[in-house]
């Protein structure tokens, strides 16, 4: 059974993977906005804003990673949405394929395409003048933090991909995700908000990651909230898989 199930998943994620290599631009896309963001920030805005002695492009870069990863998610909630309305999904069911290993192709798909997106905008922050003497122990934390990021809202992701009653529904969601980093320490230290502001932003999650990924960058002590960090994308990552496979079970019962 689970070598049956790993066969059709990787069937399923190559079909995916082909479909993402005959339009790259979907990645392109993905990665060109937050480059735009870093860009007006670093070279409009970055001047105004005190971070200390910390250049203003190795503040940023966590936040806009995050903001990658939120813009790359729509395209898997598009991609299940045309998929439910084509019915590939009652033709894979007609056929001797493991049931759930349809959304998994396209969870991997979304992880795939997003670390190549956050590859391309970690090349052009170093182009931008980033820097870290971060050592592979850091970068692979940085990774690992990355990763659970991206699987937890692409698992978020599902959940509109399949219950959307139009393209700009099953997209739309993503879009509070990418302006959260916005209402966090990604752009400016809290300390510089009004207190209600304050309040929110030092205790959502976009915070929590921002701030150990910023502190594994800088090789500063990440005490407990790397954990807490953590604890924010296993949490979403649980809660996210559970609804999106009770709400696959039940839109193809």
């Amino acid at each position: 059974m689970t070598k049956h199930f790993f066969g059709d998943t990787a069937v399923l994620l190559g079909r995916s993977l082909r479909h993402i290599a005959r339009s790259p631009d979907t990645i392109i896309t993905t990665a060109i906005m937050p480059i735009a963001m870093m860009l007006m920030f670093v070279y409009v805005f970055g001047g105004a804003i005190d971070t200390g002695s910390e250049s203003y492009v190795n503040y940023l870069l966590p936040g806009i990673l995050l903001i990658t990863v939120a813009s790359g998610i729509a395209y898997t909630a598009f991609r299940l949405f045309t998929d439910m309305k084509s019915g590939i999904f009652e033709r894979f069911q007609s056929m001797p394929t493991a049931r759930s290993s349809v959304l998994w192709a396209h969870v991997l798909t979304s992880l795939i395409a997003n670390l190549i997106s956050l590859v391309v905008v970690v090349l052009v922050a170093l182009l931008m003048g980033f820097r870290s003497a971060a050592g592979v122990p850091a970068w692979l934390a940085v990774a690992g933090i990355l990763i659970l990021f991206t699987l937890a809202l692409t698992w978020l992701a599902v959940i509109p991909g399949l219950t959307a009653k139009s393209v700009d529904g099953a997209s739309a969601f993503s879009y509070p995700l990418i302006f959260l980093p916005f209402l966090s320490s990604a752009f400016v230290p809290t300390d510089t908000m009004p207190g209600p502001v304050r309040a929110f932003a030092e205790h959502q999650p976009v915070t929590s990651i921002v701030d150990a990924l910023r502190n594994l960058f800088t090789q500063q002590p990440v005490g407990t909230g790397i954990w807490i960090a953590l604890a924010w994308c296993v949490g979403i990552l649980i809660v996210a898989f559970a609804f999106a496979m009770n709400t696959y079970r039940r839109r193809t019962a």
